[in-house]
């Protein structure tokens, strides 16, 4: 962990048990974009799409009381929904399963505009039960049936029977900023998030409290092992996972992580070893491959510490200069290979998105052509060279990038859609 930090790699904090007892517990770097105040554990972390699981847990704690039923469809919470909400039911919105209309992440200010998206949208995405959409739009129709069932707000009923009981001391919900022990993310030129304004009903918490919660859910302190159960297998959609992230029934391991702008969370419970680890950070870096390594670690697997990142590296020169950027890159390749991420495709793939994504589109190309010519045989980066020409109207070359792509194995069926695409557009 302090190697990571050391190369930028990690910015937050980490909490690591076994057998019920902490083992590992560290604070790494800074709550804000000043990089004045240390973190510590009683930092206060948006935790993105973990904290949904609180809304799944307060249904399911209804649900035990009687008080709703899984198979309920949500037009009996006479909500002011559409016909669509006769045939979606509570367990379908908590499965990512119901196909109600999407509520786009950054779209609505406040829960007036979501309710605006709602109610005025007749058509559903899919048959509920027949697909599966993880979205924010089944998570805000959760909080509002509680609301309606219990007659007291979100808020206060989560506050009431999960964060009193548990003595989850230092959450909060929908922090403004300044708010004691409150960190706000930003990015690699520390330059500070753009604040959130959203839907309501985002629990903040600091490491320990993340930790009290999952032992409560593993200790059965709110629901039932049944209902735990419920929660963590989605019968829609086995691989994707529902409510409490993804579940591997082999291993008895469930892994939930959480972004929102640059807050990244990750945390892995492993029921079967009694090994619980959780990273929350506010500088979207490592936390995944973290998580990750730290549990090969714990298993007594192989591991390796992760490199310098060579995005992070040579990206400020790469929007300045990419020339100056290349070589750079190739100096460090033959002078520091062993301490840079050069093994990974996914890097060059990054920092060429980020050079499209500004507008720079054949410094770009670049990128992608050193991409292709380091990684031959990866397809995904053919398929993000096909992109970078496509949006440059270099229509032929996009076409050869596609192409070679499906030759590599494809990228999901998404070359074969921008070859008809770019067919379509030359016929007309």
């Amino acid at each position: 962990m302090a190697k990571s930090y050391e190369r930028g790699l990690f910015n937050g904090n980490v909490l690591i048990a076994k057998n019920n007892k902490i083992i590992y517990q560290k604070s790494f770097g800074f709550t804000d974009e000043t990089r004045q105040t240390p973190l510590n554990n009683k930092s206060i972390f948006n935790i993105g799409s973990i904290a949904k699981e609180f809304n799944a847990v307060a249904i399911m704690i209804l649900v035990e009381r009687r008080l709703l039923d899984l198979d309920d469809p949500i037009s009996k919470f006479n909500l002011g929904l559409p016909k669509w909400s006769e045939k979606v039911t509570v367990r379908h919105l908590i499965n990512y399963a119901s196909g109600i209309p999407r509520i786009d992440p950054i779209a609505p200010k406040n829960d007036e505009e979501a309710w605006n998206i709602l109610r005025n949208n007749d058509s559903l995405l899919f048959e509920p039960g027949t697909g599966y959409k993880y979205d924010n739009s089944n998570v805000f129709l959760q909080r509002r049936i509680i609301e309606k069932v219990t007659g007291m707000s979100f808020e206060k009923f989560v506050s009431k029977n999960i964060i009193e009981p548990l003595k989850m001391t230092n959450s909060v919900f929908d922090p403004k900023s300044g708010y004691k022990n409150r960190t706000s993310c930003y990015d690699f030129d520390n330059v500070k998030c753009p604040e959130m304004q959203f839907v309501s009903g985002w629990l903040w918490v600091d490491i320990n409290d993340l930790y009290k919660w999952i032992e409560a859910m593993n200790s059965n302190r709110l629901i039932s092992q049944e209902s735990f159960q419920t929660l963590l297998n989605n019968p829609y959609a086995k691989d994707e996972g529902g409510s409490l992230g993804r579940y591997f029934e082999k291993e008895e391991l469930q892994r939930h992580n959480g972004v929102s702008y640059k807050f990244e969370s990750i945390f892995l419970n492993d029921l079967k070893n009694n090994i619980t680890i959780i990273l929350v950070s506010n500088n979207l870096n490592r936390v995944w491959d973290l998580g990750h390594i730290i549990y090969n670690l714990m298993l007594g697997k192989e591991y390796e510490i992760p490199k310098k990142s060579i995005y992070q590296t040579i990206r400020k020169e790469s929007l300045n200069d990419v020339n100056k950027a290349m070589e750079t890159y190739f100096l460090l390749k033959k002078n520091a290979k062993n301490e840079y991420s050069f093994e990974n495709p996914g890097e060059l793939n990054k920092l060429g998105y980020e050079l499209l994504r500004v507008g720079k589109i054949n410094e770009s190309i670049t990128i992608f052509k050193l991409a292709i010519n380091e990684f031959p045989k990866d397809a995904n980066l053919f398929d993000s060279l096909g992109e970078a020409y496509f949006t440059n109207k270099q229509y032929d070359l996009a076409l050869e990038s596609y192409k070679k792509a499906i030759s590599l194995g494809g990228t999901n069926g998404n070359a074969e859609r921008m070859i008809e695409k770019i067919e379509n557009a030359k016929d007309k």
